[in-house]
């Protein structure tokens, strides 16, 4: 906020700031903010809340990330975002309790030729299919277990 002089028109700079060093943007966290800018915390909120890149929870180490955009749906990518969720025990939206995995789900990635499309960690999986993603999911597991071992 220093780096902003503290100036109300800083807020997504500072939200963006707060959530890159804490994860995830929390209520006291938010309060903060909204008391050092002089601002009511209803804007904090307001503008936390509207942008879909602020993070009002913790995410998981690890992401998966499913197009629901019109081309992928028609080739499947509910039954993909449904085994998903069967595997880790979670639903599109939520982080598993470990904190390893975060399944979202989006309007469209812009690789409609490549539908269904799942990027896990930032790895785009086209022509998606329960089998392919399993794979890269285990693959995420299986690291994260053998980094905690080591």
């Amino acid at each position: 906020m220093k780096r902003y002089q503290f100036k109300q028109d800083a807020l997504i700079e500072v939200l963006h700031k707060a959530q890159e060093l804490f994860g995830f943007l929390d209520n006291d966290l938010m309060t903060f903010v909204a008391q050092q800018l002089k601002l009511p915390p209803s804007r904090v909120f307001g503008v936390a809340t509207f942008y879909h890149f602020f993070n009002l929870k913790p995410k998981g180490a690890h992401s998966c990330v499913v197009c629901m955009g019109t081309a992928c749906y028609v080739r499947g990518a509910d039954k993909v975002v449904a085994a998903i969720e069967a595997f880790a025990g979670i639903k599109a939206g939520e982080t598993t309790p470990d904190l390893e995995l975060t399944l979202e789900t989006v309007n469209c990635v812009g690789a409609c030729a490549l539908g269904p499309v799942v990027i896990v960690d930032g790895e785009y999986v086209g022509s998606a299919t329960t089998p392919k993603v399993d794979k890269a999911l285990k693959g995420i597991v299986k690291g994260a277990v053998e980094e905690q071992q080591a």
